[in-house]
């Protein structure tokens, strides 16, 4: 009887450069950890690269296999190497950026410029803020829905789209709007758009000209600014309270003021959830003055502390309230399918100025998502990652409480996807998170969310795209890089 070996993958042709210093006056992992993370950072080393095994690097270093494994072992904790089963270990495809590259010898001084550094968004490490739980995301049901259009796909569907948005996905997002948020709409005034930062683009170029002011909470997304900004018009920060948006110091702006944006479900950042009085007290000041709001309705499925709460738009009977959401958090966000409910006044203005930006968003894509809603895949989707995302953030808060008490104070933590925290006094959240870039954690500043000078130095931790050990695991390294901050 023969017996047939599994076949090992064979190793690279070449083992990478080692500068080792013998006798040792450094350990032997740390010189070899030294010196393929800088082989990483400087790129001699590029993603995706196979890299030999333990087995082979001891052999070709003439040393034990110990110091080999000690040195993969914390390159791979760090984020720098990935393995995979049955295929081996390869440099990371999503590696800490360049704030980490201290240390690496700058060249001659006639060398030419790098190229741009791309820019890093945190991929799929943890706290990346914003990101669901894509490994939960049902492939089977979407990839059934993607085969049934994909494979007798009509002329129509496969022509140039309408502007506005394929219309069976209309209906669906506003009888679901009208359910599930409590939104006054119907298709006739949905508007399909790639994303939330293409919504708050329209809104500037329709609402907005150069020297209006727009109002914005602070702290709040700088995303939303940046859009906002397109139009020339200035960004006027109002500061919160635990209410919401302090209406008073937005009515002082007086008739400057064109526009405000909001996010009252659940304020980014901080997690404030606007209360009805000071929801009917803004309501009035876009009543009082033909003023717009902008309500960007961002993860308000996700509710732990009570039941979602309805939108501001559906309180509105002044139609002063131009509603904004996105799939990108609740689906996964390369999907890059969003909407905007348009007040009737308005709906010519933006279609028109929607066709000017990119004509129409891709059909395929808006006619599965339109069945996703409609068979109930969406609401079942929901469901389960409620009950998900619950678990994560609990797990999250109570090792902040249990762990790091000390450095970091829990704010927010009642709904969404992410939680907001508090540094210590004299430590600086920016510092914080240049360092822990480095030990594969990426995080946001709460500093960078004000328009203004920061009142306060935090941390925005998104919970929802990693398990519950990862997240643990995650904060115990956190709280390390704010204690040597501190």
């Amino acid at each position: 009887m023969t017996t047939t070996r599994a076949r090992r993958a064979p190793e690279p042709q070449v083992v990478p450069f080692v500068p080792f210093v013998r006798p040792a006056t450094v350990p032997l992992y740390r010189q070899i950890y030294d010196a393929y993370r800088t082989a990483i950072l400087t790129g001699r080393l590029r993603p995706g690269q196979r890299l030999p095994s333990t087995r082979a690097l001891a052999d070709e270093l003439e040393i034990s296999r110990l110091p080999a494994v000690n040195a993969f072992e914390q390159l791979l904790h760090e984020g720098y190497i990935e393995g995979r089963v049955g295929a081996g270990t390869f440099v990371a495809g999503d590696i800490p950026d360049d704030l980490t590259r201290a240390g690496v010898a700058p060249g001659p001084a006639a060398a030419a410029p790098p190229p741009p550094t791309p820019r890093d968004e945190g991929g799929l490490r943890p706290f990346r803020v914003s990101l669901p739980a894509l490994d939960h995301f049902p492939h089977r049901v979407w990839g059934r829905l993607l085969w049934r259009h994909g494979k007798r796909q009509s002329s129509a569907l496969m022509a140039y789209g309408d502007p506005a948005g394929h219309v069976p996905l209309r209906e669906a997002i506003a009888e679901y709007l009208g359910v599930a948020r409590g939104v006054r709409c119907d298709a006739a005034h949905v508007l399909i758009v790639s994303g939330s930062q293409m919504a708050l683009q329209l809104c500037a170029m329709a609402l907005l000209d150069p020297g209006d002011a727009v109002c914005v909470e602070e702290p709040g997304y700088p995303g939303a600014r940046d859009a906002l900004r397109t139009s020339g018009a200035t960004v006027v920060p109002i500061p919160l309270d635990a209410e919401g948006i302090d209406v008073r110091r937005l009515a002082a702006q007086g008739r400057r003021a064109r526009l405000a944006y909001v996010t009252p479900s659940h304020q980014y950042p901080l997690g404030v959830s606007m209360t009805a009085a000071r929801r009917l007290a803004l309501l009035a000041w876009a009543r009082g003055g033909n003023r717009w709001i902008v309500e960007d309705d961002y993860d308000s499925e996700y509710r732990y502390a009570s039941r979602p709460l309805g939108a501001l738009q559906g309180m509105d009977r002044g139609a002063r309230v131009i509603y904004v959401g996105t799939f990108s958090k609740v689906l996964f966000p390369s999907l890059r399918v969003g909407y905007v409910v348009v007040p009737p006044p308005l709906w010519d203005t933006f279609v028109r100025l929607r066709e000017a930006l990119d004509i129409f968003s891709p059909t395929l894509a808006q006619a599965v998502l339109a069945d996703f809603l409609r068979e109930g895949h969406f609401a079942r989707h929901l469901r389960r990652m409620r009950k998900l995302y619950l678990g994560r953030r609990d797990a999250l808060v109570e090792r902040i409480r249990a762990r790091l008490g000390d450095v970091l104070t829990i704010h927010c933590a009642d709904a969404g996807l992410h939680l907001s925290a508090f540094l210590p006094a004299g430590v600086h959240d920016r510092e914080v998170l240049r360092r822990a870039a480095g030990r594969g954690i990426t995080a946001s500043a709460l500093s960078a969310c004000y328009a203004g000078r920061p009142v306060r130095q935090g941390l925005v931790l998104g919970f929802g795209g990693s398990d519950e050990r990862r997240l643990v695991a995650a904060a115990d390294i956190l709280g390390d890089v704010i204690r040597e901050v501190r």
